[in-house]
């Protein structure tokens, strides 16, 4: 067995190391080998929009208009979070605004 990651996009363990990246011979997906060694560790690693990793207390901005599902409430663009919290789930960032506690993806956010 490798002690290598599976590829985090198609899930397959077909993976080598190249330089300082790893690559999926099956998809060609690449990552670099410092991040694999951090989910190796058990630890749930959250990142924003442009990959940049999350952590407790981090200020993010909204990157796209949100509509909040079941409420005529709409989370701007350029909207600054202070103080995030990281849980499990789908939505992985839990945050307190204005506007109420939301949860939040990380997908929509970009650390400042």
């Amino acid at each position: 067995m490798s002690t290598i990651a599976a590829c985090p996009q198609c899930t397959l363990e077909n993976v080598y190391p190249d330089g300082e990246n790893l690559v999926c011979a099956d998809c060609g997906f690449e990552w670099p080998m410092k991040a694999a060694e951090v989910e190796d560790e058990g630890e749930a690693v959250v990142k924003d929009a442009n990959g940049n990793v999350l952590a407790d207390g981090d200020a993010v901005v909204l990157i796209k208009d949100l509509k909040v599902k079941g409420s005529s409430i709409t989370l701007k663009v350029g909207t600054k979070v202070k103080s995030i919290r990281l849980v499990g789930g789908d939505h992985e960032v839990d945050c307190k605004m204005d506007a109420g506690n939301f949860m939040l993806k990380a997908c929509y956010l970009k650390k400042v």
